[in-house]
């Protein structure tokens, strides 16, 4: 499986949404989400939904990129809907389901039309001010950065770890947990010598 597909990436076009300044798009979405939140009523559920669909439609992102970015998170959302109807009954249940489908519908319409460069260099100029403060902007821009790089491999590496530990026969979580931390532990420390090689990080 590409680990490209398990998350929005940013897929070029020339439509309204990927015009629009990456300020627009990433306020838009903060609202958004918090309506989507604080808003608690199925009809409002469903409104939401179709919003971030028509939102997806305006954006032209491709269907299967679509299927595969929203596969894993369906899964996640099911699971939250199930506790949610066994302790507060189906109505409940939907309206998460719905919120969670809508809130991930929205942040793979704002990932795919907006480059990530573009998204740092807008966060770098909004924390700029904190720069008296002693925060370096480009440091957290950086880690932001290589924290949204990090995401797609890391959900890979797990895919490949419960693989390979099913394929020997192994169900248990432990059998998989335990090779996966040491794998992302791994990894995470090849990034760190590869930045400290570069000079970054350094005082």
């Amino acid at each position: 499986m590409n680990p490209a597909y398990l998350f929005g990436v940013y897929q070029p076009g020339g439509s309204l949404l990927h015009r629009m300044p990456v300020g627009v798009k990433v306020g838009g979405l903060t609202i958004f989400s918090l309506a989507v939140v604080l808003v608690r009523s199925l009809p409002a559920a469903f409104g939401f939904l179709a919003f971030a669909v028509l939102a997806a439609l305006v954006a032209r992102i491709d269907l299967r990129l679509l299927v595969r970015s929203l596969r894993s998170v369906v899964v996640v959302a099911l699971v939250f809907a199930a506790v949610q109807w066994l302790l507060y009954g189906p109505v409940k249940a939907s309206e998460t389901l719905l919120d969670l489908l809508t809130l991930a519908l929205a942040a793979i319409v704002v990932t795919t039309t907006t480059p990530v460069n573009d998204m740092l260099d807008a966060f770098i100029r909004w924390i700029s001010p904190l720069r008296r403060l002693g925060v370096d902007p480009e440091r957290v821009a950086l880690t932001v950065g290589l924290a949204i790089q990090a995401l797609p491999g890391t959900v890979a590496l797990a895919i490949e770890t419960r693989d390979a530990a099913r394929a020997r026969g192994l169900r248990h979580p432990r059998a998989y947990l335990t090779p996966f931390v040491i794998r992302v532990v791994a990894r995470a420390h090849e990034t760190g010598d590869a930045l400290q090689a570069r000079g970054i990080g350094d005082d």
